[in-house]
């Protein structure tokens, strides 16, 4: 039996296999053996900048194995620290006896496990072909979902856009070694027309992808707007697509992505193709054709978290 152990960003980063780790969540979401209650979502005032902070509570188990939960923190002002807004912890047990197997740093966690379940993704609603990406965000997540969907799809070119012209090229400048050629661009709209798959993790609150800027066989991952008054993509870029989300559990309830439009009867719960749960286990087989336009809506489940962390637990305590 090995004692508590605590797992930090550092370990993290340097142990991740984007491969391992996407592999590992398709079968989570294949198994249907975890059990995972609706996450708590709180919102608390912040006078400090003015603007509400989010806490959430994202309980999971696997009975006989493992139970977890991740304690976050959204604090959407955070660059005015240099913090990042993500702040937390995950708390992996064993459910047989109760006690506390790790104690895992939550913004690592978070990072890759998102990013995974966007590959994952990917890999039934992208082109197989895909060799094209547009990053639409700078923050933590950028790099990882660029390094993840390059792990699904043979991606040779990035192009990375962000509000901060700067932290673009810092992105670009980070993953220079790696197997595609990445630049950084001024405007969405120079270069959305020509890619396979675009990425956007921000927390807009206006929408950023326009569905009269797609193209058939374009794949469109959207994993910021968190919130309901968050949007990434327009009522447009919704309506032209494939839909497609994480949980039908969270993702029909928790981001204006996807609240907005089923508010305003553009979209329908009947239109929403499938869950991660129904990919992975074959229920849907995602895309059907090569000029579909296909949309993943990502809200985050305790799902991923709890695999995520088994995942680097094992990896730790096997070293």
């Amino acid at each position: 039996m090995h004692d508590l152990v605590q797992i930090d960003d550092t370990f993290i980063n340097g142990n991740t296999s984007f491969p391992e780790l996407i592999s590992k969540l398709k079968d989570g979401f294949a198994s249907r053996d975890i059990i995972v209650p609706m996450r708590h979502h709180h919102d608390f005032p912040n006078p400090q900048v003015g603007l509400d902070s989010t806490l959430l509570l994202m309980p999971a188990w696997n009975t006989g194995k493992e139970a977890g939960v991740k304690i976050v923190t959204v604090s959407p002002e955070n660059s005015r620290f240099e913090l990042p807004s993500i702040q937390g912890v995950y708390i992996l047990m064993n459910t047989f006896n109760g006690s506390v197997k790790a104690i895992v740093q939550a913004k690592g966690l978070t990072a890759k496990r998102t990013a995974a379940a966007s590959a994952l993704a990917s890999s039934f609603l992208s082109r197989k072909n895909a060799s094209s990406l547009l990053m639409v965000g700078t923050g933590a997540l950028a790099s990882n979902l660029i390094k993840a969907h390059a792990g699904v799809r043979p991606i040779k070119t990035v192009y990375v856009w962000g509000r901060n012209f700067d932290k673009a090229k810092d992105i670009c400048n980070a993953l220079k070694a790696e197997d595609f050629e990445i630049k950084a661009v001024e405007t969405i709209e120079e270069k959305i027309k020509e890619v396979d798959i675009i990425s956007c993790a921000t927390l807009s609150k206006e929408p950023l992808i326009l569905g009269k800027q797609l193209k058939p066989g374009q794949h469109i991952d959207l994993v910021g707007a968190y919130k309901k008054d968050m949007r990434e993509a327009d009522d447009e870029a919704i309506s032209r697509a494939l839909v497609f989300v994480d949980t039908m559990q969270g993702g029909l309830k928790e981001s204006g992505d996807i609240v907005i439009p089923l508010q305003k009867g553009i979209l329908t719960k009947e239109d929403i193709k499938s869950d991660l749960f129904g990919l992975c286990s074959g229920g849907h087989t995602g895309r059907t054709n090569q000029n579909q336009i296909t949309v993943f809506k990502s809200v985050g489940h305790a799902l991923e978290d709890l695999v995520a962390a088994t995942y680097y637990y094992n990896k730790y305590t096997s070293g």
